[in-house]
């Protein structure tokens, strides 16, 4: 099992209606038919940390990770979500004891960055 758990917050001037929508698009996202298990919901960490929100999605392996990175669903909400978000922070974590388990995560990841070259400008602009 891969499960990748995001905690983010919004910028100040996106909307109830705007964070609504982002919230809805990441649980279609967290429910797309890769995924195993998905939530989305309240950050319950320190508020000084400054993040408000947080989204998990767990896949069953590396081929499953693959389907739910390029996933059409996947792409198209985060061209609404990402713009809205002031801040985000990624932490992944696995049960797969295969020591290059983390480093062809790395390689998946790297290759969703190199085939949508606008998606990973706005990600890599977002500060952790």
């Amino acid at each position: 099992m891969i499960t990748n758990v995001l905690r983010f917050s919004f910028k100040d001037e996106t909307t109830e209606e705007e964070r609504a929508e982002v919230l809805a698009l990441m649980r279609r996202t967290a429910s797309v038919e890769a995924v195993t298990f998905g939530t989305v919901g309240r950050d319950m960490g320190d508020p000084a940390e400054g993040f408000t929100h947080a989204y998990s999605a767990s896949l069953q392996d590396l081929d499953a990770l693959e389907r739910y990175l390029h996933d059409p669903a996947h792409i198209d909400g985060d061209w609404t979500i990402l713009p809205r978000l002031a801040r985000l922070s990624a932490v992944r974590f696995t049960d797969d004891p295969a020591p290059d388990t983390a480093a062809r995560v790395a390689a998946l990841h790297a290759a969703k960055l190199a085939k949508y070259p606008e998606w990973a400008r706005q990600l890599n602009a977002l500060p952790a």
